[in-house]
């Protein structure tokens, strides 16, 4: 019974070096960002389209058996410019800390940034899109092109292995 097991040594508690960051990961993110500075815009231009919009809603008001009133048009269209400025910060966080994520190399980042980009596209080819939503689609489109690239999966999967 003098014969212990061997068991290993323990490590020197360094973690494994990072991998380094390949140029699509960077390109991926830059185009999340850009996707996002580009939904951020929109969201501004909502405030200077005011007139554009109190126009459109009293025509759509004009159309309608129930009429409202002048005030009531003006609170709407001032309600609705609020939760769309709203909605459009709230998103734009998210996909920023998504896009932070991808750029550590999490693979669920990627996953949740691809079907917002989906449900992007989705929207503009069921609806009536801007340019500036379209542009800002297309960044996201190339963002996703660039995080499934070969060189994107080998660094997320060695980040994965990393961690």
């Amino acid at each position: 019974m003098t014969d212990m097991p061997a068991y290993p040594s323990p490590s020197d508690g360094t973690p494994a070096a990072a991998p380094p960051r390949p140029a699509v990961i960077t390109g991926a993110f830059w185009s999340f960002v850009a996707a996002t500075v580009v939904g951020l815009a929109g969201a501004v231009f909502l405030f200077f389209a005011r007139d554009t919009l109190t126009d459109a809603m009293r025509r759509a008001n004009g159309q309608n058996a129930t009429r409202l009133t002048e005030a009531q048009i003006d609170q709407a269209v001032t309600i609705g410019i609020v939760v769309g400025a709203v909605i459009a910060v709230v998103f734009a966080l998210l996909h920023l800390l998504f896009a932070f994520k991808l750029r550590a190399g999490r693979n669920w980042a990627r996953i949740v940034l691809t079907v917002l980009t989906a449900l992007q596209v989705v929207s503009l080819l069921a609806g009536q899109g801007t340019v500036v939503s379209y542009v800002g689609a297309a960044f996201a489109v190339l963002g996703v092109v660039l995080s499934f690239l070969p060189e994107a999966n080998q660094y997320i999967a060695a980040a994965k292995v990393r961690r």
